[in-house]
């Protein structure tokens, strides 16, 4: 009897040491997946901005991040809120980041707006420019597809010198801008267009597949560059600066959670600015919802 109740005491014990170190794992798996911490995520208000964005929530919370969405804010006071810690990270602009933020003079060499943004940034925000993504938010020329090929113009020189044969449509104050047409022509010569018409800007793709005009100023991920219909033109002599897309994260959570750079620098290497356009078209022409459509990207990085 005494060996039998020595037997089920030791049974006892080993069963009881066995589910005390059950869940003392089970506590440590918990902590563990608390110790990723939250992040908060923010994002301008504009399609191409909360797609990025929702990218980046997607990915930290793939990898056992618990994060706040804080999203359309108004981009007046957007890097003001990363400052003071009320966002955690956000998608900037390299060319927004340089002449808006930093107020310095515009550079059109991509990599040296990228060094001289990140630089700055470190020293006096205290902010961690992660790696520059592909994908280029700048200023451009669109022209239609069938035009281009009638008269073999595949970058702004070409325009330039095919100006005559050449319907050019803006805004009226494109014009007048030293980023508008008074740059081009400082920078590629006079532009004689055939012919000239001013409209709204939310118009610009509608007047050119109604033929009429052939070319109109635009953005370098505008959602109908996505199509066959129009392309881009090359901007050969660089009048415009970079824009491209840079995670920008408080310094504090790169030094806490090392890991972080690495998800959103992943991110950032599978997006071109090709790329960038087809998930912007997706929102804004085929009116599918932003998170929708990071998502189904998202499962193709996997």
């Amino acid at each position: 009897m005494k060996k039998k109740a020595a037997l089920l005491l030791t049974l006892a014990v080993s069963m009881g040491l066995t589910g005390c170190q059950s869940v003392s794992e089970g506590k440590n798996d918990a902590d563990s997946v608390q110790e990723k911490g939250s992040i908060i995520v923010g994002s301008k208000g504009f399609t191409e901005n909360l797609i990025l964005s929702e990218l980046y929530a997607l990915a930290l919370e793939d990898a056992g991040y618990k994060v706040e969405r804080r999203f359309e804010v108004s981009n007046a006071v957007i890097h003001q809120s990363l400052c003071e810690g009320e966002i955690d990270l956000y998608p900037e602009y390299t060319g927004t980041a340089l002449m808006t933020i930093l107020e310095q003079p515009m550079e059109t060499d991509p990599q040296a707006v990228y060094e001289k943004v990140k630089e700055m940034y470190a020293s006096e925000y205290e902010l961690d420019v992660l790696e520059m993504c592909e994908a280029n938010d700048g200023n451009g020329l669109a022209i239609r597809a069938d035009v281009a090929e009638k008269y073999g113009i595949k970058n702004i020189s070409d325009l330039q010198d095919k100006a005559s044969e050449i319907r050019f449509g803006c805004t009226s104050d494109f014009y007048e801008r030293e980023d508008g047409l008074l740059g081009l022509e400082k920078v590629y010569g006079s532009f004689d267009f055939k012919d000239e018409n001013s409209f709204d800007n939310s118009l610009k793709y509608e007047v050119m597949a109604s033929d009429e005009v052939d070319c109109v100023p635009g953005y370098t991920t505008d959602a109908q560059l996505s199509s066959d219909e129009f392309i881009l033109l090359e901007d050969d002599k660089q009048l415009w600066p970079p824009y491209n897309v840079i995670p920008v994260v408080r310094h504090e959570i790169t030094e806490k959670y090392s890991d972080v750079a690495d998800i959103i620098n992943g991110v950032s290497a599978e997006i071109d600015t090709k790329t960038m356009t087809e998930l912007n078209s997706k929102v804004d022409l085929e009116k599918e919802e932003y998170d929708d459509v990071a998502e189904e990207f998202f499962e193709t990085l996997k």
